[in-house]
């Protein structure tokens, strides 16, 4: 499967390596892009809405992309489709050799539309 014209635009700004293994996993996975590099003031409004908890996002630095699951052409947010979707990057990313982290590994403030490449690599 390909990027929509739409994806594209949002992934613009986005770091090469990320960009490549998100056309990577699309090829395994139904889902959009909904958003890639992000303002401060973006940012900032996101953390007082409470979807957000830090100002030192990586998508500040196009080192983050948000994804929805795409089901019949319909953006769904059950989690399970998640966890899927998050193999399908997971495997991009052995293949591409471009390591990640998935928001919803983490232990709290769980986000499972988010990946962003790994800090340790991508200070």
């Amino acid at each position: 499967m390909t990027l929509t014209a739409r994806d594209e635009f949002r992934l613009a700004g986005v770091h090469p390596d990320l960009v490549r293994l998100v056309r990577r996993a699309r090829d395994e996975g139904d889902f959009i892009i909904t958003e890639g590099v992000r303002s401060e003031k973006r940012q900032r409004q996101l953390m007082i809405a409470g979807a957000s908890q830090t100002m030192n996002s990586r998508h500040l630095t196009g080192h983050a992309v948000d994804i929805a699951a795409l089901i019949d052409g319909e953006v769904r947010w059950d989690w399970p489709l998640y966890t899927r979707l998050s193999a399908a990057f997971k495997r991009a990313s052995m293949v591409e050799n471009v390591p990640i982290v998935w928001g919803g590994d983490w232990p709290t403030f769980r986000d499972g539309p988010h990946y962003e490449l790994s800090r340790e690599v991508y200070p």
